[in-house]
């Protein structure tokens, strides 16, 4: 059934796909691609609230203001007012960077030429954002570092950074960074946990169906008795779902590859006084040279990239109890799970944190073959 978009951009913006498909509809299709590819019967969806959800937006500076780009026109840039899928204080948000950094030095992306890049707006629940990405070859930089400190005594975000990137470079986060106001660190509770996670990192950018993975996933471990097993929080981040299900195991280990997140994981277990986890840097490929403990629980998140080969490869020869695999990318998850023998899916859930797109999340349980 058509419904009536929401968007004034919509078509143009080359954000959402789906504001002219009841929302129902929507999940209907996700769920029966799903079923296609992966060859599964029946399986729960769990959805929150269509409109206003997200808490994070990457937004290009252009000559008119802030916005997205324009579909199909990678060169070009919609101006926008407010987007119906951000939450209504990450809205407040890009009115007061439009506001304020009026007659900016904005980037040409043709040239690789100009000052103001990006606004990276972060607002989870109890916390707020803005990242400012500036090019760092720009001759006007101390003019533009100069603005957005004037901006600081005024925006409404409890944390304020200057990002720098290079200008043959499309990114919007850096390692080369200084905090404005606040510090570089942003919070959110899951399941009665906080969790710190850097304003420059990656989270889930809708709380409360993400809050209902985790819910979730809690469950699927609770069906067997882990008191005396171990479980491996594998690509872990800052470390969620370890900490969350730590005191369910006899201990944890969170797997990761990104020194920063690292960080952020032992400031969490710090936090919530997780003293049974412990944390690795490693990238995963290099899994087989950790010792881990028996018998094993594995969860496993990987970026769209998928699991790499060689990490299947340990994990077949760990042979865990239990893998509980979250996909953000259906095509890379299917080519996983032929990979991991002798295992069989034991359950699936789709979880929609991405209203009016084509993105979803699978959560797969698997456990061994008989």
């Amino acid at each position: 059934m058509v419904a009536k978009s929401l968007c004034p951009y919509f078509g143009r913006c080359g954000g959402c796909a789906f504001q002219d498909v009841d929302y129902p509809l929507q999940l209907e299709r996700k769920k029966n691609k799903v079923a296609k590819v992966l060859n599964l019967p029946d399986f729960p969806v769990f959805s929150g609230r269509e409109y206003f959800y997200r808490h994070r937006m990457d937004m290009i500076f252009h000559q008119d203001g802030l916005g997205f780009r324009e579909k199909g026109k990678w060169y070009s840039v919609v101006d926008v007012e407010r987007c119906v899928i951000s939450n209504e204080k990450l809205n407040k948000l890009i009115k007061e960077v439009k506001d304020f950094i009026t007659d900016a030095d904005v980037f040409q992306a043709r040239q690789n030429t100009g000052t103001f890049r990006y606004a990276v707006l972060r607002t989870p629940p109890s916390d707020s954002s803005v990242s400012i990405v500036l090019n760092e070859r720009s001759s006007n930089l101390k003019e533009a570092e100069e603005k957005i400190k004037d901006f600081a005594r005024t925006t409404s975000a409890r944390n304020l950074l200057i990002t720098y990137v290079p200008p043959n470079r499309d990114v919007s986060v850096s390692e080369n960074f200084k905090v404005v106001k606040g510090q570089e660190w942003l919070n959110e509770e899951y399941l009665g946990k906080r969790l710190w996670y850097p304003v420059q990192g990656f989270f889930q950018n809708n709380h409360d169906v993400a809050e209902k993975m985790h819910i979730h996933c809690r469950s699927l471990l609770q069906k067997s008795e882990t008191k005396n097993t171990h479980l491996l929080d594998l690509y872990g981040g800052v470390g969620t779902f370890a900490i969350i299900n730590a005191d369910l195991f006899q201990s944890a280990t969170i797997l990761e590859n990104s020194q920063q997140a690292i960080e952020a994981a032992e400031k969490n277990i710090q936090e919530n006084t997780a003293n049974n986890v412990n944390v690795v840097l490693a990238d995963s490929k290099h899994l087989k040279r950790i010792e881990m403990p028996q018998p094993l629980f594995v969860i496993v998140d990987p970026p769209r990239s998928g699991i790499h080969s060689k990490t299947i490869k340990c994990l077949k020869a760990l042979r865990p109890e239990a893998i509980i695999y979250a996909s953000c990318n259906l095509k890379q998850l299917d080519k996983d799970l032929k990979e991991l023998e002798g295992y069989r899916i034991q359950s699936a859930a789709l979880f929609d944190l991405f209203p009016q797109t084509s993105h979803m999340e699978i959560v797969i349980e698997l456990v061994p073959e008989k």
